[in-house]
């Protein structure tokens, strides 16, 4: 008999070793939950496009930076959607994984975001501090990134660099979402210590803070996580858009939290399968 449940590829670097988080604890987790609804395999990123003709819907989890192996990610994104193939989160994102570009467009348009600039010439739009961050734009879990005093930063090969000013912020702050909807918050008190995180109860501020990115990016189905800085003032500011592959951090959140969200997710790929085009 044939099976009438969808067949999802989810993609999973399980060996990638990152700091302070165990990814393939959570994606066992998850495809443990989700394989109750799908008829569920995992892969490696770099056997996703190999495989993916197999599927109903690719979903891209803890794949790593794709930093590593980005003439591949290509491949990949332009062979799923030559074929039609929905890919979870939606390729059409213009967050993390169109790389950082969106960080410069959106203080440029005046967004609540840190200050960044990617050519020496635009050093006059950042703030005068000691400490700048350097980073690659299709960087991620801070590969690449570095710290230099303003006298070093016209000796950086501004290449696919962002720059910004070092923030001494109170704590960072990240809002979880699936498509469009809300799912939880979570906090770090200690700045040195950002994956020891703890359950934030957002404020009214806070949710339209992080809504007004989501519903600025192009996503309708898919994962978002939203990261932002609360600065000395009590402003909030965005860090970074992760619509590539979030690290969800569900050992962090309560057993009903974790629950509601794996419903939404399913929920959102069942949404996403029904976009291929066959």
């Amino acid at each position: 008999m044939t099976s009438t449940r969808l067949r999802v590829l989810y993609v999973s670097d399980l060996a990638y070793q990152a700091r302070g988080r165990r990814y393939c604890d959570e994606d066992i987790y998850l495809t443990s939950q989700l394989r109750k609804y799908f008829d569920l395999a995992v892969c490696h990123p770099l056997d996703a496009q190999a495989l993916m003709d197999g599927f109903d819907v690719v979903a891209v989890r803890n794949s790593g930076p794709v930093l590593y192996y980005r003439a591949q990610h290509e491949a990949f994104r332009a062979a799923a959607t030559d074929a039609g193939i929905p890919v979870f989160t939606e390729l059409t994102g213009k967050g993390d994984m169109a790389g950082k570009q969106y960080l410069l467009d959106l203080f440029a348009a005046g967004y609540p975001v840190i200050s960044t600039i990617d050519r020496i010439t635009d050093l006059d739009r950042l703030p005068d501090t000691d400490v700048y961050v350097a980073k690659p734009k299709f960087g991620a879990d801070s590969v690449g990134l570095t710290f230099v005093p303003r006298a070093d930063l016209d000796r950086l090969d501004y290449t696919d660099l962002l720059v910004q000013p070092r923030i001494d912020f109170l704590y960072e702050v990240s809002f979880y979402f699936v498509g469009r909807e809300f799912q939880y918050a979570l906090y770090a008190p200690d700045p040195d210590q950002r994956w020891v995180l703890e359950p934030y109860e957002p404020t009214d501020a806070d949710l339209a803070f992080a809504q007004r990115f989501v519903d600025w990016n192009d996503v309708r189905h898919g994962i978002q996580r939203v990261d932002a800085c609360r600065t000395q003032d009590g402003a909030l500011l965005l860090v970074e858009l992760e619509d590539l592959n979030p690290y969800l951090s569900l050992d962090r959140i309560s057993p009903a939290v974790r629950d509601r969200f794996v419903q939404a997710m399913k929920t959102s790929l069942i949404q996403i399968a029904k976009t291929r085009i066959r």
